[in-house]
Order: structure tokens, then C-alpha cells, then sequence
């Protein structure tokens, strides 16, 4: 019988270190290759962790709420020949010499969502969360450097988005001394006291909290700038409602507009490269892949961004298959580390909820999104062989939202044109 050392399993590219959700199995159970473990969760989605190997759990090296890097040890396993046939005696024997070795387990590393514990600054009225103090440690930051970098975060909090900046900006204040006197006609940011009003006080979750840092931070890092065009849906629209029964019955997929908007946008993006990109520091990054990823409300309430990877190689088969799948997988919460990772350029379809426009914010680390408004059918003024009629059109409100340190107003107003033609310009003799 040999003892085998369970591993946090690599869960997707640039994911390092991942959180203990729950345990599926104690000290002294039996489990076989393929069972489940363990939960963990990443940045933003919960995944189901199985065991690679049959055999009886003799040690769990971490409780729940431990953030543990990817490749460290887990739990240690007894494996042998024999262990699907262990007698009932012999798991009781091991579950009493778990228990004991479980009252030395590691102590987990403080969850930055779950912990309450904070840490105050003796020098400063500033708080900072577990999470902050750990990056801190990580970069050798000291608690009086902490201080002297500004929060935006709620009554002056200083956001694990404050500190990446800051670092990135070179650590300005690394050596910084006391100022006696400041200059009376700089700009500070106001205290303000708010009366926040009393009722029912509801948690943030973890997505929820991880979702308000990364808009917080995206616009802190780019200058907002939003364009707007109007597009004329009616061909689009009289296409996919002649087709979509006869596509369904072919394919065994529903035709929603959702691909005919991703393939129109890779089209777009095709045209406009420089709208595919991402900034690192002084530099820009084009992207080689057209990667859409496409915002998409979980049963929770919160906002995930599945990616359909490779769109502008794909036809529309393909690309419908694709957003039922990531869609089935957000309502059913089995969206996996590598279905939302890889975006290069983000949609909003925010007329799902019947909103006319909107103005979405950014999905860093990229430089634009677009929302797409809901399909309204009114009257409007169109040229026909006759003149200028009165029709009743299906229109729709695109607006773009581009990062204005790299996209200027002609890139990103040329990029939103673009696709409102694509939308245009539908071919209504498509064959399915």
C-alpha cells in the first residue's frame, strides 16, 4: 500500500492558485478515480475537482476557505489493489487515526472574501483586508507604504485594484516622507460622509465582490469614451424567424440572433484590427485570435463572460452551437476556467432586458465592448424606387464603449459603423 499525494490540478491558463469551496469526501472515506473531491473556485467560476486515483483518504492537508497555488498538495490518498474491497473495520481503524493527525492540519491562508479579520495601520485611520496585506507581502510593501497609496475603494478602502496600479505605476510613494504643509490649491479627493439609510444589509458574494473590483478598476485604468449608431434589423430579423425552424430541425440548434451578432462583429473586427487589443504599459497588443466573449447573466444575478474562441473562423453552425452550449453551461453553473478565458473584444447584448441602449463599462484587459439595445419595431423614413416612404422598421441602438488611450473616435466610430452595416446589409437569400 502506497500513500499518493493529491495535487491542485492546473484549472486554465494564467490561473495560479485557486480556493477551497467544500470537501464531497472526509478523513477515512473510500474514493474512486473519476469521484468527485473537492470544490474549488477561481477568479469567477466554481469548479468540481475528481480524484485521479481509487483509494481511502488518510489526510486532508487544507479546510475549506484555503487558497492553495496550483501543483500543492491537497489530501493524501492510500492506494493498493485492494482498496475498493477495504472491509468497513478498516476504514473505522483509519478514521481514527485521521482524526488525530486532522487536529494538526495547516491553517488555511485567510479567504480575501470570506475573512472579516482586518488590519489597521497604527500611523493612519486606513484598514486593509487580508487580501491586501497578502499582495503587500508579496511585493514587499510595508503598512506605512500601504497608507501613503489613495483608495477608492468604499469610506476610503484601499482596493487590491489600488495597489496592482500603483505597483504598476512604479511604486511612486515606495520612499516618500511626510509633507508639512500641503499646497492649498491642489485637488484632493473629499471626504464626504454619506447617510447610507438603514434596511436589510445583504452580503456581497464573492463573485459579486470580484465583479466590483474589476469595474472599479477598469475604469480607473481607461478613459471611457462612448459612440452610438442606430442599425435597421428588418432583414436580419424577417431572415432568422423565416429560418429558425428549418435551421433547428437541421442542426438540432436554436438560432437566436446572439450568433449572427458574434459573426457579424468578428466580421467587423476582421476590418478593424486595432479594435482586438489590449495595452501593457507603453505598448499595444493586436491581437492575433478573434476571441468574442459575450456578458451573460448567471441564475445569481451576476454578470460572466463566456468566450467563444475562434470566431471569425467559424460558420454560423458552429458559432450557434457554441452559444447554446457556454448559455446552457452560465444557467446551469457548469461554465468551466477555460470557457471564459481568452476574450478579445467583449458583447453586451443588454436589450435582453429590455433596455433601448446602454453605456457598458470595459472588460479589462481589453479596449472596447459593445452593447447591443433591444429590437423595437417603429416607423421610420426609408428611400425606396418610389421616394421617401413610411415603414415600419425593426431598429436597433449599438453603442461602443473604447478605452480613448489607444482607440480614437475614428477607429471606434468606424468600428461601430461597421458592424451596424454587417447588420444592415443581412443577405436575405442565405441559405442555412
Amino acid at each position: 500500500m502506497s500513500r499518493y499525494e493529491f495535487k491542485m490540478p492546473k484549472l486554465g491558463e494564467s490561473i495560479t492558485e485557486a480556493a477551497i469551496i467544500t470537501w464531497f469526501k472526509n478523513v477515512g472515506d473510500t474514493i474512486e478515480e473519476d469521484e468527485m473531491l473537492l470544490e474549488v473556485a477561481t477568479d469567477k467560476v466554481d469548479s468540481e475537482v475528481p480524484s485521479t486515483v481509487s483509494g481511502i483518504i488518510e489526510e486532508i492537508l487544507y479546510e475549506a476557505n484555503a487558497v492553495i497555488k496550483i501543483g500543492e498538495p491537497l489530501a493524501i490518498i492510500k492506494i493498493d489493489g485492494e482498496v475498493k474491497n477495504t472491509k468497513k473495520e478498516t476504514n473505522k481503524k483509519l478514521e481514527k487515526k485521521s482524526s488525530e493527525k486532522a487536529k494538526t492540519l495547516k491553517k488555511p491562508k485567510p479567504n480575501p472574501v470570506t475573512t472579516s479579520n482586518q488590519f489597521s495601520v497604527s500611523n493612519s485611520n486606513a484598514f486593509f483586508s487580508p487580501l491586501i496585506i497578502k499582495i503587500a507581502k508579496e511585493h514587499h510593501i510595508s503598512f506605512e507604504e500601504l497608507a501613503r497609496i489613495p483608495a477608492t475603494g468604499n469610506e476610503g478602502r484601499l482596493r487590491k485594484s489600488d495597489v496592482f496600479q500603483y505597483i504598476e505605476e512604479g511604486r511612486p510613494y515606495k520612499f516618500a516622507q511626510p509633507v508639512a504643509q500641503q499646497d492649498p490649491t491642489a485637488y484632493r479627493i473629499p471626504q464626504l460622509k454619506f447617510d447610507k439609510g438603514k434596511g436589510k444589509v445583504i452580503e456581497m458574494d464573492r463573485m459579486r465582490q470580484m465583479i466590483a473590483d474589476h469595474m472599479v478598476y477598469s475604469k480607473h485604468t481607461s478613459p471611457h469614451v462612448t459612440a452610438y449608431v442606430e442599425a435597421d434589423l428588418t432583414n436580419m430579423v424577417n431572415w432568422r424567424n423565416a429560418n429558425k425552424v428549418a435551421f433547428q430541425d437541421k442542426y438540432g440548434e436554436r438560432l437566436t440572433f446572439t450568433p449572427l451578432f458574434v459573426e457579424a462583429v468578428a466580421k467587423a473586427v476582421k476590418d478593424f484590427p486595432n479594435i482586438n487589443a489590449s495595452v501593457d504599459g507603453k505598448n499595444i497588443i493586436v491581437k492575433e485570435d478573434v476571441n468574442i466573449g459575450m456578458a451573460t447573466a448567471l441564475p445569481s444575478g451576476n454578470l460572466i463572460v463566456p468566450v467563444v474562441k475562434n470566431a471569425d473562423t467559424k460558420d454560423l453552425k458552429t458559432l450557434a452551437e457554441n452559444v447554446n452550449e457556454l448559455a446552457n453551461k452560465a444557467r446551469e453553473n457548469n461554465l468551466k476556467a477555460d470557457d471564459i478565458q481568452g476574450s478579445t473584444f467583449t458583447i453586451s447584448n443588454v436589450g435582453t432586458f429590455g433596455s433601448v441602449m446602454g453605456t457598458p463599462i470595459i472588460n479589462q484587459p481589453e479596449v472596447a465592448i459593445l452593447a447591443l439595445g433591444i429590437i423595437k419595431k417603429r416607423p421610420e423614413v426609408i428611400t425606396t424606387e418610389k421616394g421617401d416612404e413610411i415603414a415600419i422598421r425593426s431598429m436597433m441602438y449599438l453603442s461602443l464603449s473604447f478605452d480613448h488611450r489607444v482607440v480614437d473616435g475614428f477607429l471606434g466610430g468606424s468600428f461601430v459603423r461597421r458592424v451596424a452595416d454587417y447588420f444592415e446589409q443581412f443577405d436575405m437569400d442565405r441559405k442555412i
